[in-house]
């Protein structure tokens, strides 16, 4: 009786062990994806809700089986907007299998370009890192994936030529962090300052930009039909409240992409009313995808930060990073099959047609030669609740905006 038993012990055994490596054999590797984002130097203000929308859409996806069942793994640490700290994550990351990259920091993102080219691993850049990158035969890894920053001055310079009366014979001053950041847009206004025939000046001020009151002391004296704010974090709500000090209305003010929620409430809800910014996502909660997630995530209690952030602007912005990325991952996976790596990726997001997220951004198209996308965005204005688009996506001057990029790109090159 007990050779019975054993034998029937070790037969269950040995069926458990079966009916184990099966799963094992069934289970598909993940997908992994890495964020060494900054939590606690200077992009604070946009990181925690930037990686909240993130994640919550990499938990959508995982929901629904991931990618041919095919899990997203995200990972996310803190670089502290340090590079050698962004290299160290970077190491870290790739030897655990990481596919794609994305740091939300200009100088740690400069700092890995020449790694992910050499390791041919993709890295993502919206609305940091490198403009030039857009050039995808010079950077066939690194994707801005969405405007750039000269894209974004053409667009606000085309919606005020257009929409507010015109720019011939008027002022444009263009107020700005000194900073690469800051500078990066100058040569493309200083070429439609030219095709359009306004006067352009620009005026510095020094980083962090708590304090700009001289800077605007001299935009007052230039009396300018418009303004354009360039900076980011604390000092746009300083900007907005020093232009509208100086008696500039805030329907002359127009920031790039990095003003948001909380700096209208930083200023006053009311008191902003009116004032204008670039955006390259939708806001708020209407586009489709944005019900979709909150339907199938956060109402469901699986969300991974606020309920009050969803629909905000750098939540709704790291949603567009991951849904672009895994739309990436699809379509290499459905034509090249896993294992997936960087170069299967890479070639991924050059088949892109037409992208728009179910309604969370432009039109995005990429290639081999373009990994911006196309260069999309529109203008919004506060009305003192929520943003609002005031025109209709478009790309406006790329003729120009491509200049820039190939110049930089050649300097690059040249210097690699």
């Amino acid at each position: 009786m007990m050779r019975q038993n054993v034998k029937k012990l070790s037969l269950g055994a040995a069926l458990l062990a079966g009916v184990m490596a099966f799963g094992v054999a069934q289970a598909k590797d993940p997908i992994k994806f890495a964020a060494p984002l900054d939590y606690t130097a200077v992009y604070t203000f946009l990181t925690n809700e930037y990686a909240q929308g993130q994640k919550d859409y990499i938990t959508m996806i995982n929901e629904a089986g991931g990618i041919d069942g095919h899990k997203i793994e995200y990972a996310s640490s803190d670089t502290g907007n340090q590079p050698q700290r962004g290299i160290e994550a970077y190491n870290r990351a790739q030897r655990d299998g990481a596919i794609l990259f994305d740091f939300l920091s200009t100088p740690v993102a400069r700092a890995m370009v020449n790694r992910a080219l050499d390791d041919k691993v993709v890295m993502i850049t919206a609305f940091h890192g490198r403009g030039d990158a857009s050039d995808g035969e010079t950077f066939p890894y690194i994707f801005p994936v969405m405007s750039t920053y000269w894209s974004q001055a053409a667009t606000l310079i085309d919606y005020m030529e257009n929409h507010e009366g015109g720019l011939k014979g008027k002022k444009v001053a263009h107020v700005y962090i000194d900073s690469p950041f800051g500078r990066e847009p100058i040569p493309v206004l200083e070429k439609l300052a030219s095709k359009l025939d306004f006067t352009l000046r620009t005026f510095p001020y020094a980083s962090p930009g708590n304090e700009q009151s001289s800077t605007w002391s001299e935009v007052r004296r230039f009396r300018p039909d418009q303004v354009i704010i360039w900076g980011a974090g604390g000092g746009q709500a300083v900007s907005v409240r020093e232009a509208i000090r100086n008696g500039i209305a805030p329907d002359k003010i127009h920031s790039v992409v990095w003003l948001a929620e909380a700096d209208m409430e930083a200023v006053g809800k009311d008191t902003a009313k009116g004032i204008r910014k670039f955006e390259g996502t939708d806001n708020g909660v209407n586009s489709a995808l944005i019900k979709e997630l909150t339907a199938k995530v956060i109402d469901t209690g699986k969300g991974s930060g606020p309920k009050e952030n969803v629909g905000r602007s750098y939540y709704n912005i790291g949603v567009a990073t991951m849904a672009v990325s895994v739309e990436a991952a699809r379509l290499a996976m459905k034509e090249f099959g896993p294992p997936l790596d960087g170069d299967k990726l890479r070639k991924g997001f050059e088949m892109i047609q037409d992208y728009d997220a179910n309604g969370l951004l432009p039109k995005l198209t990429f290639t081999g030669k373009d990994h911006q996308g196309g260069g999309f965005g529109r203008v919004a204005s506060w009305d003192g609740d929520k943003w609002v688009p005031l025109n209709d996506w478009s790309n406006p001057y790329q003729d120009i905006v491509w200049e820039s990029i190939a110049h930089d790109a050649a300097a690059f090159k040249e210097g690699r």
